[in-house]
């Protein structure tokens, strides 16, 4: 009798032939085992399993996962693997690793990538990059130093329906762009407006807290934190905005090629000391780049988003991005840049995009064969091959700019701002919210 092959199965088996097919043509590496990479993965549940998936052709040779259920099925897939809790003694003792991949939650990521930076380990790391302005400055700069290969997990920067789209924007088919409007129905799986701490429990014993604390201060354990809450807390997480804008707004950040904001302000309901806001609307003022023009970038989340007139009433999924030109409109009604409209539709009837600029495989549309491309693009680079597109020079600046709404949010005033200096230059009391104290053991 036939077996049914179930959706896990199809997107293991289907990223694992999508790696091979561009590690063997067209990455530009083979995959001899003698080039194998010996790979450490820090955090194996949650978004750690698609990573370990996406790198499994490699030699995982050790792992460090705080939580015995949360990384059950994660750490199952690779059962070679050595296994640690504390991601700072697999470092250490694990001194063969090439490279680390860091799933973990948003507080995380820098002290982990840092360390393992300086150690001369390749990186990638999940989206937002991190926890605070100050510690993406931080992991930019340490990647810039040991020129070690680096790759932020949104995985739709290598999609090459979005790679179009970014050369379809520079090519100036819609002309110049002053309008910038970005949105997510996030958050839609946890809560923020939450305006105190939550009743403490018992830790399991399936889970190492203090490890799981990290570089955030000391705290009891409470359910209302884990397994993905976390996100909506200030001391863990980034809130919607740090969950989904370097993947919305990614596309046409890359595409004008900004940089940092001159101002930003935000809107917010329910803002609190503890958690992200219910919603906002965040606005950042970039300035004239060249021949381009000064550029207002929108953040809409919780449920809010732009007016439809903009898209000539067209229908607004859950999340996407829309760019207004002087010449017409681009509107992605997608959270990944998978795809796009130009606007008005009569217009552009019989337009072609202009002949390709930037790298990717262009047989790849679906979303899993997307993610393959992008890890393949890291292991690549690992090998010695071109930086991927999204290092840690490009995700580190995006990340930077993203945060910044958090702390608009959180001092609740408009902030302008100093980019190279890392300042509210209006604003000191903004200060905590760019560089966080950090646990001693843990610092970045």
């Amino acid at each position: 009798m036939t077996r049914r092959m179930t959706r896990r199965e199809f997107q293991h088996q289907s990223l694992v032939a999508g790696l091979g097919m561009l590690a063997a043509s067209h990455w530009g590496y083979s995959a001899s085992p003698n080039e194998k990479l010996n790979i450490g993965v820090i955090g194996a549940g949650g978004k750690g399993e698609s990573n370990i998936l996406g790198v499994k052709k490699e030699n995982i040779i050790a792992v460090a996962e705080v939580d015995d259920e949360r990384g059950a099925k994660g750490l199952k897939m690779i059962p070679k693997a050595k296994r640690y809790y504390d991601y700072r003694e697999m470092l250490e003792k694990e001194p063969s690793l090439d490279a680390v991949i860091v799933s973990t939650p948003d507080h995380h990521h820098a002290p982990a990538a840092v360390m393992a930076m300086k150690m001369g380990k390749h990186v990638y790391c999940e989206k937002p990059l991190a926890h605070s302005i100050y510690e993406a400055r931080v992991m930019q700069k340490i990647a810039s130093e040991k020129k070690v290969a680096t790759q932020m997990g949104n995985q739709g920067h290598a999609g090459p329906v979005l790679r179009e789209a970014v050369e379809v924007i520079r090519s100036g088919a819609i002309g110049k762009i002053k309008e910038f409007h970005a949105w997510t129905n996030r958050p839609s799986s946890w809560q923020q407006g939450i305006d105190q701490l939550p009743e403490t429990a018992a830790v399991p014993s399936t889970l190492k807290w203090d490890v799981w604390l990290g570089p955030a201060a000391d705290r009891p354990y409470s359910p209302a934190y884990l397994p993905t809450k976390w996100r909506g807390w200030w001391d863990f997480g980034t809130g919607a905005l740090g969950d989904m804008a370097c993947h919305i707004v990614d596309l046409g950040f890359w595409a004008l090629d900004l940089a940092y904001p001159t101002a930003v302000e935000a809107e917010a309901t329910g803002v609190n000391q503890f958690t992200g806001p219910l919603s906002s609307t965040i606005k950042y003022y970039f300035p004239a780049r060249g021949e381009n023009p000064p550029v207002v970038l929108t953040w809409y989340d919780g449920g809010r988003k732009p007016d439809s007139s903009l898209v000539g009433g067209e229908e607004l999924p859950s999340g996407g991005s829309i760019l207004v030109g002087d010449k017409g409109t681009m509107f992605i009604p997608s959270d990944y840049g998978s795809k796009y409209l130009l606007l008005p539709k009569e217009k552009f009837t019989d337009y072609k995009p202009p002949a390709p600029t930037l790298p990717r495989n262009t047989t790849l549309t679906n979303e899993i064969m997307v993610a393959a491309s992008h890890y393949a693009e890291w292991l690549n680079a690992c090998k010695g091959g071109p930086p991927t597109q999204s290092n840690f020079d490009y995700a580190a600046l995006l990340t930077e700019v993203v945060l910044l709404g958090n702390v608009a949010i959180r001092v609740g005033k408009k902030i302008e701002w100093d980019g190279p200096n890392m300042k509210a230059t209006n604003c000191p009391e903004a200060e905590p919210f760019i560089k966080p104290k950090f646990r001693k053991g843990w610092e970045v």
